[in-house]
């Protein structure tokens, strides 16, 4: 009882810290994604606590839900119009990530990320889908209690459900990767300097992004180079990078968001970050299950090697079937009435004293016995 009694205790600490540390970091993320706000100093394109919720939710089970309400009271806490409005924004931000992560289970999803199946059902049911709910009743609800305007309603949930969405397709890749990640081993030099050459590209990239220059597209070659060399592990930090360098851009009006509404530099910049993290997810996971499948056949070959070198030695060899060495088809023999049985014609056995076998096919005539030699006269 003692010992079950301090399992219990050691479990429900456990999970208490579980909650406490995601309450933590769905709060801290959410500080920093408000630094990019758009609307109302509540609604950003990027809002990496929703990631966050489904990468915990992923890692960690349903049992963590409390840490996820926390950290969005917490969050939106002082930038509630009231507390009727910031209740249902909490139980929002809660849902939306129960709901996708409701949706990737039932999907089969893997947390490698090693499939092109897993790659779209993060996209389309974890990051598209599930997080309609927190766009639609956030949205809802400033609009219900005059903290927004009717005409802004769309333009507000385009930006909530867009940011929640992207918060998904960047930042759960990169927590997934994270907790999976080991020291590497037994990495070569060339190995090294190509990682190094990776992130310099990347911080000139981003320069220029951030510049009045209009060239977010050298961030796609950047997301297949990682995707192509460093399958997952590279491409979801690069993709958040590039994601970050365009929220940036959009933000201070450069590039190819100068001069135009928030509505259009909204739709430029989520469909650039959408089309961003598609191409680093989906390449990642083609190029994963490229190597599996290559693994499965190398792993095939080398069975069937050892088969052969195994027939090679012992000498046994494979006999391919004659057309003589089917079953033969014909009348069974019948019984014999004294011994119930009749041995077989061509047995080979020699025949008893008094006895001549005759090789018939059907008949079996036991030998007359010999005639008594008459006498003469």
């Amino acid at each position: 009882m003692t010992l079950a009694r301090r399992g219990g205790l050691r479990r429900g600490g456990v999970a208490a810290l579980e909650i406490c540390a995601v309450a933590a970091l769905y709060y801290g993320s959410a500080e920093l994604g408000l630094l990019q706000q758009l609307v109302r100093s509540q609604v950003t394109p990027l809002w990496p606590p929703t990631g966050i919720a489904v990468a915990a939710l992923l890692l960690r089970g349903p049992r963590i839900w409390p840490g996820i309400t926390l950290g969005a009271l917490l969050a939106n806490l002082s930038l509630g119009p009231s507390y009727a409005a910031l209740f249902l924004i909490v139980v929002g931000n809660t849902l939306a990530p129960l709901c996708s992560y409701a949706l990737l289970r039932s999907a089969g999803f893997r947390l490698e990320l090693d499939r092109l199946h897993d790659a779209l059902a993060l996209i389309f049911l974890g990051a598209f889908t599930g997080t309609l709910v927190s766009a639609t009743a956030g949205s809802g609800t400033l609009v219900f209690t005059n903290a927004l305007s009717t005409d802004r309603f769309w333009t507000t949930w385009w930006v909530w459900w867009t940011g929640d969405a992207m918060g998904v397709l960047v930042v759960t890749p990169v927590l997934l990767v994270l907790c999976r990640a080991h020291p590497p081993r037994q990495v070569t030099p060339s190995r090294w300097a190509e990682v190094l050459l990776l992130l310099a590209a990347t911080a000139c990239v981003g320069l220029i992004d951030t510049s009045s220059t209009p060239l977010l597209f050298l961030g796609f070659p950047l997301l297949i180079w990682a995707a192509f060399r460093f399958r997952l592990a590279g491409a979801a930090p690069v993709a958040l990078a590039v994601s970050i360098f365009a929220i940036i851009a959009a933000n201070h009006g450069s590039g190819p968001f100068a001069r135009h509404g928030m509505l259009t530099d909204m739709v430029t910049l989520q469909a650039y970050n959408a089309s961003s993290a598609l191409t680093a997810l989906l390449v990642a996971a083609a190029v994963s299950e490229r190597d599996r499948s290559q693994k499965e056949i190398a792993r095939a070959c080398g069975h069937l090697a050892e088969l052969v070198s195994r027939l090679s030695v012992t000498g046994t060899q494979p006999i391919p079937p004659t057309a003589d060495s089917g079953p033969r088809r014909g009348p069974p023999l019948a019984p014999d009435a004294d011994s119930g049985s009749r041995p077989r014609p061509d047995s080979g056995s020699a025949p008893a004293p008094g006895e001549t076998r005759h090789h018939s096919r059907s008949t079996y005539r036991p030998a007359p016995p010999p005639r008594r030699p008459t006498k003469p006269g």
